[in-house]
């Protein structure tokens, strides 16, 4: 028997059978309340321990080294342990089957961490990334995975973790058949109530809702780079963040050594996620913009459209190469001699002029191939040697190295140089640039990248954010970047051919989790293929996997962005929803102001967050219009507000309960891809929507 309850909600036609039923009920909720404290103390001990581990270790008898690296291993745990969101301890529990034959007649609570009253113990919660937890988002009725019974449980919203706050719980017999659905939403009560929960604040984790699709892209191996393609609302971003804990904690070592990189589309948007993954027991994983990991310093200069989208573009990877390797001489390069005392050790220039070339050859980067060049001029200076004296010691190698004349050749012939010295000689000299972007870039072209007033030098050139790439494509051929073992890469789909560059160097030796949707990209270089893009980022052979059931945004809100699928120039599948709750209202006002103050106070009038999105031209008047009228409005950086006025230029990624879009002919109209914006924009609501206009809709 399936059985539910919320406190205060139940209703049964038969009177005898609703109070049997509400004994049970009622009995079982106050066995999973007593448990809970049992965990609470559990993991109040677990706090404790780790805290007296770090002052025992600081007295472990063992190298120096050995005892910084276990001292920073405790502190580290216990730092984890004390920041942890308070909350439940757990959201759900697997029972098996007595004949199961890995975990027969065992019974397991799920939760975000696993807490054991001793390391030796079994469990009281596992995590909900271990995998034995994988039943509880992939069993079913039709295959129960040795799952007897799997209960769900519901917590008041915004719960701390007092056990008082358990108020429900949701039990499917998979072993009995039962599919654990209602009717069209795809999920039990307690699951559709999480996913429609009011959204007031910043992002949280889905860890109690992954969907068996969902679990399936987590859970994929730390090797293999997979590209989600995500219609709107369905948790793509919530699937990296997951996927990034589900690595963390599966290879710890590997991915703490060499690093996991959260890549996000801007401060706004990092700001709204940066809670998922400490509410997960992960914290110190790196956060950043594109822009933050490439700087080379401050964004002070500008470029116009078309200059912009040059500098993207993928042929400015080959003009930037041979504008750098322009300055190695490989002919005309004189003998050379190098001093050893009295007498001199010369290497004629056809043998130089044959150690450059073959350098050259092998496309080192550029700094290691000047010093492969030195390395190899001394080699060939040693044979000569020791063909006259024997062998010779290594301080007389070292010596050799160092000598003023070898050093002063290699600066004639591979100079070192510095990326700001590249590029600003490339956008500063018609001839220089010329040369680079022979064939690759025509006379126009070429013209429209050219600084109007060259600095005097590179020092004080004002760079602009396309230079940043620039300077970061160059700083890549002269020295590969430490790269991460693991990089989560949101909203891919607006990234420039030279953005994925840049992040293809710092994955060179990892893997990467790519998310987006094509028919959000808004940029003048958006993609329009994930098989280019992919190309781009070093990983052609990723599967791409598209998600298409929306569980946040309602159908009626889906439906609508629907209608400008057509008109967006990208290859996706339609978005559904298996939401039937949410509402949309498009009104027509010959006072787009007026209407949007009265829409926002009927918002009001609900829970949740209000979201009011405007051109980026009008979000001012928006504002001042709502104050003017006595309601506050926040910017988009702070998060928790009730009403917040949005630019339509940052929304992307941001979710409200209700939106209120104002002019969409205004967001359409006040950039290139303005409809791929609109669509962006109207994909925002996760509860209502309410479109103001006074001009033509343009869907």
């Amino acid at each position: 028997m399936r059985y539910s309850v919320t406190i205060g909600s139940m209703t049964s036609p038969h009177p005898a059978a609703t109070s049997l039923q509400e004994a049970h009920l009622q009995h079982d909720l106050r066995t999973e309340r007593a448990y809970h404290d049992t965990c609470r103390t559990a993991l109040a001990a677990m706090v404790d321990g780790a805290a007296e581990h770090v002052v025992t270790g600081e007295d472990v008898s063992a190298s120096g080294a050995d005892a910084e690296v276990l001292g920073y291993q405790l502190r580290s745990r216990a730092k984890a342990l004390r920041e942890l969101p308070e909350g439940p301890l757990f959201f759900g529990r697997l029972d098996f089957r007595d004949d199961d034959p890995a975990h027969g007649g065992q019974r397991y609570h799920v939760g975000r961490l696993r807490i054991t009253e001793d390391p030796v113990a079994p469990p009281l919660v596992v995590d909900w990334r271990a995998p034995v937890s994988r039943a509880f988002y992939q069993a079913g009725a039709h295959d129960p995975q040795g799952v007897a019974v799997r209960r769900r449980f519901g917590w008041a919203p915004g719960s701390r973790g007092d056990s008082a706050d358990l108020t429900g719980l949701e039990d499917e017999h998979l072993g009995e058949g039962e599919s654990g659905t209602d009717g069209e939403s795809g999920a039990g009560g307690i699951v559709a109530r999480e996913i429609e929960r009011p959204r007031v604040g910043p992002m949280r984790d889905i860890a109690a809702t992954i969907q068996p699709e969902q679990d399936d892209l987590i859970r994929g191996d730390l090797a293999a780079s997979v590209c989600v393609q995500g219609a709107p609302g369905t948790g793509k971003t919530a699937v990296g963040l997951h996927r990034a804990a589900y690595l963390l904690y599966t290879h710890p070592q590997r991915i703490r050594r060499s690093g996991l990189l959260i890549l996000g589309p801007n401060r706004t948007f990092l700001s709204y996620i940066a809670e998922v993954l400490p509410s997960l027991g992960e914290t110190g994983v790196r956060q950043s913009t594109l822009q933050e990991e490439i700087g080379r310093g401050p964004v002070t200069g500008t470029d116009s459209g078309p200059a912009a989208a040059v500098k993207h573009d993928a042929r400015m990877a080959e003009v930037l190469r041979r504008a750098l390797y322009a300055r190695v001489a490989t002919e005309g390069a004189g003998e050379l001699a190098v001093p050893d005392g009295s007498y001199h050790w010369r290497v004629p220039a056809a043998e130089l002029a044959g150690i450059i070339a073959d350098v050259r050859a092998e496309q080192p980067p550029y700094a290691v191939g000047r010093e492969r060049v030195r390395a190899r001029i001394v080699r060939g200076i040693r044979a000569r040697a020791e063909r006259r004296a024997g062998t010779v010691p290594n301080a007389w190698v070292r010596g050799i190295e160092r000598r003023r004349a070898l050093s002063a050749y290699l600066d004639a012939v591979w100079p070192k140089v510095r990326p700001e010295e590249v590029v600003a000689e490339l956008l500063s000299d018609p001839e220089v640039l010329a040369r680079a972007a022979d064939g690759l870039l025509d006379p126009a072209e070429q013209r429209t990248l050219r600084w109007a007033k060259p600095p005097r030098s590179y020092r004080s050139a004002r760079w602009s954010a396309a230079d940043l790439v620039l300077l970061d494509e160059v700083a890549g051929l002269i020295e590969h970047p430490e790269g991460y073992g693991h990089i989560v890469v949101d909203e891919a789909q607006d990234l420039s051919p030279m953005e994925c560059r840049a992040i293809a160097r710092r994955a060179s030796y990892g893997s990467l989790t790519v998310l987006g949707d094509l028919a959000q990209g808004t940029t003048a270089w958006a993609a329009r293929r994930w098989d280019v893009a992919l190309r781009h980022l070093g990983v052609p052979d990723a599967a791409v996997v598209p998600l298409t059931t929306g569980f946040r945004v309602p159908a009626a809100v889906v439906g609508l962005a629907n209608r400008l699928l057509d008109r967006l120039d990208v290859d996706v599948p339609a978005a559904r929803s298996l939401r039937r709750d949410g509402e949309l209202r498009v009104r027509h006002a010959d006072d787009v102001l007026a209407a949007t103050v009265t829409a926002v106070r009927e918002a009001l009038a609900r829970d949740g967050s209000v979201g009011v999105v405007a051109a980026d031209a009008d979000a001012d008047r928006v504002r001042a219009a709502l104050a003017a009228a006595g309601i506050g409005a926040a910017g988009p950086d702070e998060l928790g507000a009730r009403v917040t006025v949005v630019p339509a230029s940052v929304v992307k990624g941001l979710e409200y309960d209700h939106v209120v879009a104002v002019e969409p002919a205004a967001v359409v109209e006040a950039e290139e891809r303005g409809l791929h914006r609109l669509y962006v924009v109207l994909t925002r609501a996760v509860s209502r929507l309410d479109v103001i206009h006074g001009r033509p809709l343009p869907f």
